[in-house]
């Protein structure tokens, strides 16, 4: 996720980590599947749901229950954690505060279902029979999805419908057992593991959608569309839908890249920076995995949000933000969808490494105007200023980059250590191994981690195992000792 707000670019241009169970890759028959149908009313702000979830136990214990992510629960209106921050509060809620929830109506297949957790934000589903290893479970749950009016990945804005975490989301396996992921407004709360998916969407034939994966099929009836998609491989899954969206679409490298915009004077450059950057990442990192590619102006709070094979961008941005959030984002689907990381508690790894990303692309295409120089020295600079502001409120500024996202006071700390930092870090460590090894190393990050969730370890592993001596350096900055 990009924050624009408290991020700077300029035109001057482990310990502790879990270790996570690895995802089903691309088309992968032994991956979990979910076969979802929802149905979407405006005038309700209402999204009916069933979702026939088939679960491949990729694990090495038996399980009695299952546990997912209640997303949507985060706006209901007794929620104990803010979706929204205090900062970000007046841009989000464009019409007053306004709720949402998330309704679990029954679940079919299963010994028995409660909503539990932190926040009511995990439903529990007690199989009949335990599922054994490398064995399979489908259970159907069915629910309610109540849409707040929100700029924010799930929500009604102004002239869209944001269908972020729209359905219950198995939680990501852990040696600890299912990792459940409270709400926080710092960062993104998501850690997923991947699986196929086959979604059916039904919607007032006023409005496009777009779509993580690829329509295989609409139909209108009635003054409703009813669209079918197909994505294998992915973390998770969205839609965006406006009434008044245009589109541009381009092919890069045999991916469908489609812009969707609502008011954008360069929507042509726009459109060139999402292909041009999927194709550099492509050949940089390794290749796109998903046969399409959704950059969607949006409605939304902050800069943009990353989703597999969807990109949310905030509308309203100028130019160059534009731009720049669309390289950002689209770096995601190379660390975050394709590559997955503990984003609770390590949100540096694919933060930090989206970020340096963008400044590869930058840096290899200068038409944009950004140069590594430049985004360097902001990201520094800002990081600075906010090391010395806290230098003076507190006794101890707390700069360690591996802690969970309750533990950031605030989201002006959470960018400075996750991006800026983040940033910083990749910089240094690029000079440090030069240009072929670090490249080398990202190749290998990706080809080694590609459908599973990354753990710190197996990132710095793959620059550690060149021969240079780079534990020392990793220890400094993820422990917060190095000085800037």
């Amino acid at each position: 996720m990009k924050k624009i707000l408290c991020i700077l670019i300029s035109l001057c241009v482990t310990a502790g980590v879990v270790s996570l169970a690895a995802c089903g890759g691309d088309n992968n028959a032994n991956a979990s599947v979910y076969n979802i149908l929802a149905i979407y009313e405006p005038d309700e702000r209402t999204v009916t749901g069933t979702v026939d979830f088939d679960y491949y136990n990729s694990t090495d214990n038996e399980l009695s229950d299952l546990k997912f992510n209640l997303y949507g629960n985060a706006f209901r209106e007794n929620a104990k954690l803010k979706p929204v921050s205090q900062t970000y509060e007046n841009k989000a809620y464009y019409a007053g505060k306004s709720y949402g929830g998330m309704e679990i109506t029954g679940v079919e297949n299963c010994a028995g279902w409660t909503v539990a957790g932190a926040d009511e934000n995990i439903l529990i589903v007690n199989l009949p029979e335990p599922v054994y290893p490398d064995e399979r479970v489908k259970v159907t749950i069915s629910y309610t999805l109540t849409l707040a009016q929100v700029n924010h990945r799930t929500g009604v804005t102004e002239k869209t419908v944001n269908l972020g975490n729209f359905y219950p989301v198995l939680c990501a396996y852990t040696r600890e057992g299912f990792m459940e992921c409270p709400y926080y407004y710092c960062g993104d709360p998501f850690v997923s593991e991947c699986a196929n998916y086959n979604v059916t969407l039904d919607y007032p034939a006023e409005y496009t959608a777009a779509s993580s994966g690829k329509a295989v099929s609409e139909t209108e009836t009635n003054g409703r569309k009813k669209g079918n998609y197909k994505l294998d491989g992915a973390r998770d899954f969205a839609f965006v839908l406006s009434k008044d969206f245009q589109v541009l679409t381009e092919n890069a490298d045999g991916v469908e890249v489609k812009y969707y915009y609502l008011n954008d004077n360069n929507a042509q450059t726009s459109l060139s920076a999402a292909a041009e950057s999927l194709k550099y990442f492509s050949n940089t990192f390794g290749k796109y995995s998903y046969p399409s590619l959704s950059v969607v102006q949006t409605g939304f709070c902050y800069g943009g949000m990353e989703f597999p094979a969807l990109t949310m961008i905030a509308s309203g941005l100028d130019s160059d933000n534009n731009v720049y959030t669309i390289v950002h984002e689209n770096a995601h689907q190379w660390w975050y969808a394709m590559v997955g990381s503990d984003q609770m508690n390590n949100a540096w790894q694919d933060e930090g490494l989206a970020e340096y990303s963008t400044l590869m692309f930058f840096e290899n295409n200068p038409s944009y105007g950004f140069t590594r120089t430049g985004l360097v020295n902001s990201a520094t600079n800002a990081y600075r200023a906010y090391f010395t502001v806290y230098s003076q409120l507190k006794d101890e500024v707390d700069t360690s980059m591996t802690r969970n996202l309750k533990d950031y006071p605030s989201e002006f700390e959470y960018n400075n250590i996750t991006y800026n930092k983040g940033l910083i870090m990749f910089d240094m460590l690029r000079k440090s191994v030069g240009d072929e090894k670090f490249a080398a190393g990202l190749k290998s990050y990706f080809e080694n981690n590609k459908g599973k969730i990354a753990s710190a370890d197996d990132l710095c592993g793959c620059f550690i195992k060149s021969g240079t001596d780079l534990e020392g350096f990793f220890k400094s900055f993820l422990e917060g000792k190095v000085l800037i």
